[in-house]
């Protein structure tokens, strides 16, 4: 019963509605909770966190129905060439170091240590530019953050080529390096937001194809340029520009020739969609339409998309606010600072709630497959040299305390060890020398009181000073080495190019299976399997016996691993949204390098000593990997989100 006194105050405060029990609800409050209260940022003109994932539903599934609309032809093919030169350049600077090192520490006079660091460095460098254009890609935009990218690694390759000390050359691959990491996330993201649903698999299958043409291309290119010693020049003793120089200029041409064709390129329409970019987005798609049909003999067909659902996000707001006020440097401070926060949280909401138990899932799987894959990569030719020496030791002869007086060497020296011998007065006629040392040896009137008719000394340490009282007819010094060994072994074997080429070669039958059944067996299966098929293979490395077995089994795993590899690429720019796709790819990619490092020097620490180690290694990271990969959710009929 109510109180009369209570009653009688509310007529004289003029209510004209009963009073109610303290957690009684009004009538206009009935059936709503406290969740349901005004969002707050609705004052500051903000859109509920809802409001925004309803719009992005709904421009995911507007968008799908524009590209089919907009269909796959010209325009993609030509994005798939600029981007896939792009790609390239990536598989190629991943061999530049290793091709070069042979003929580079003889003219840096490079210490084991040095050239540990140079192979090191690729990795690392390739790691921090794919976390940081990733990152950036998703805020500043696809073909902005590509372009930088590009820039960056086709400068300091060039300057990287002309390099004469240890110290700058190292300094300039690392920028490079961070330069090209950026490709990988920022070309998989760009390019499968102009395809459709029904052509996204198999064609960015076919652009993984473009990293193994880098190989090839490297390979190819390497094996022609670098042991033509005559492809250079010099100016002086202080500047030095051989053959392997000349083969570091080659191998930016890839980068240089995306960056060419990317100034023709349009940014991303979905990120522009994202970003609230309506008519940008609009003119593109259109543009997109009209080459597509243009090219299909239907120039008639218009384009009849008239309005785009585009979110507005908070972080837009805050952008234009703040960069709308106060001086040109503070203006830039404000964007800079906040940019990295945004790509920051950006990073930090792949393990929101939503998104954790996949990127923790992918995590382990590229892990896995990189720390197997590039850990093999180095353990196979490392085991072919490994052989090759085992097979020079068998053959050796040695040769202790001889005297050789007044003798003519005009026949070649192989696999031979000279301990303290002594050669006096002895002439050295066209002789090639390989695989011969001399220890503690004595050499009398070797290039004293000597005539040195037609000769050239080339790529030597050998100087003319050295030549005490000679008498030089004809003879010429030409790029003479300072304060480095006098090396008689053969400096590039053959053998490297043809391994990596062939490694290269092998991944062709695989790329074409993953990528025409793609679509048929689906993502998850092909990246389990292979991954799988894969760990079986690496039980044959026990009958590696030969080299010719070793380049066989290394063929034949490139060859399955690779379908794995496309699958993994394109489940990960599938899993993830629009605003957080480079980010993640960046993320995941720079994981990977990180393994990479971790794979090859553990594997390599252990050749020559047993093969069991990086066997078992390798099966049980790959199996884990094939095992989990089962379980990631199917994106074959995923719409882009």
């Amino acid at each position: 019963m109510a109180d009369p006194y209570q009653n009688n105050m509310y007529q004289q405060q003029g209510a004209d509605y009963p009073p109610q029990e303290e957690d009684a609800a009004s009538d206009v409050t009935e059936g709503h909770d406290e969740e349901d209260q005004m969002y707050e940022g609705e004052y500051q003109g903000i859109p509920h966190p809802d409001e925004v994932k309803a719009a992005q539903r709904e421009l995911s599934e507007q968008y799908e129905d524009i590209m089919e609309d907009c269909g796959h032809g010209k325009f993609q093919w030509t994005l798939f060439m600029v981007l896939g030169l792009a790609l390239m350049a990536d598989g190629v600077e991943c061999y530049v170091v290793a091709f070069v090192l042979p003929s580079a520490e003889k003219d840096l006079c490079l210490s084991n240590a040095e050239k540990g660091m140079l192979g090191l460095i690729v990795f690392v460098s390739m790691m921090v530019g794919a976390f940081l254009w990733g990152g950036l890609a998703d805020k500043v935009g696809r073909r902005r953050c590509l372009t930088v990218a590009l820039a960056i690694n086709c400068v300091f390759a060039f300057l990287s080529s002309f390099a004469q000390s240890y110290g700058f050359f190292l300094f300039f691959r690392l920028l490079s390096g961070i330069g090209i990491g950026g490709t990988v996330p920022i070309v998989y993201s760009y390019f499968s937001e102009f395809l459709q649903m029904d052509k996204r698999g198999e064609h960015l299958s076919w652009l993984c194809m473009f990293w193994m043409i880098g190989g090839i291309y490297a390979s190819f290119t390497a094996w022609g340029i670098i042991p033509r010693y005559g492809w250079g020049f010099s100016m002086g003793t202080e500047f030095q520009f051989h053959s392997w120089r000349v083969f570091v200029l080659v191998a930016a041409l890839p980068a240089i020739t995306s960056l060419v064709g990317l100034s023709f390129m349009p940014e991303s329409p979905r990120f522009l969609l994202e970003n609230a970019k309506h008519d940008e987005a609009w003119m593109i798609l259109k543009q997109v339409h009209d080459t597509n049909w243009r090219a299909k003999g239907q120039p008639e067909k218009v384009f009849t998309v008239t309005h785009i659902k585009a979110p507005k996000t908070a972080e837009d707001e805050f952008i234009e606010i703040q960069s709308a006020t106060g001086t040109a440097v503070q203006r830039w401070a404000v964007r800079s600072l906040t940019l990295c926060r945004q790509v920051l949280r950006n990073v930090a909401s792949l393990l929101s709630a939503e998104l954790r138990f996949v990127t923790l899932l992918m995590a382990i799987i590229w892990f896995c497959m990189a720390f197997s894959y590039y850990g093999l990569s180095v353990w196979f030719p490392d085991m072919i040299k490994h052989l090759q020496y085992e097979e020079y030791r068998s053959k050796v002869k040695l040769f202790h305390n001889e005297k050789v007086v007044n003798f003519h060497f005009n026949f070649s020296l192989e696999n031979q060890i000279h301990k303290e011998g002594e050669y006096i007065n002895d002439k050295f006629i066209s002789i090639e020398m390989k695989s011969v040392k001399f220890e503690d040896s004595l050499f009398e009137d070797l290039f004293e009181s000597c005539t040195i008719r037609s000769t050239v000394f080339y790529n030597t340490d050998l100087w003319e000073e050295k030549f005490i009282n000679c008498k030089m007819e004809n003879t010429t010094f030409e790029h003479n080495k300072h304060s480095c060994y006098l090396d008689t072994v053969e400096e590039n074997d053959v053998l490297i190019y043809l391994v990596s080429f062939l490694g290269s070669l092998a991944v062709l039958p695989g790329n074409i299976i993953s990528a025409l059944f793609m679509e048929k067996i689906g993502r998850v299966k092909i990246i389990g399997g292979s991954m799988l098929i894969s760990a079986g293979c690496t039980f044959f490395l026990f009958l590696s016996f030969s080299q010719s077995a070793i380049i066989a089994l290394q063929c034949l795993f490139c060859g399955v691993s690779v379908a794995a590899w496309n699958g993994i690429e394109v489940v990960t720019v599938e899993l993830y949204p629009t605003s957080k796709r480079a980010t993640a790819f960046g993320v995941l990619n720079a994981l990977c390098k990180l393994a990479a490092v971790l794979g090859s020097t553990v594997f390599t620490s252990f050749v020559g000593i047993t093969k069991i180690v990086p066997i078992l290694l390798s099966f049980t990271a790959l199996m884990c990997g094939g095992l989990l990969a089962l379980k990631l959710p199917d994106t074959q009929e995923k719409i882009l989100q």
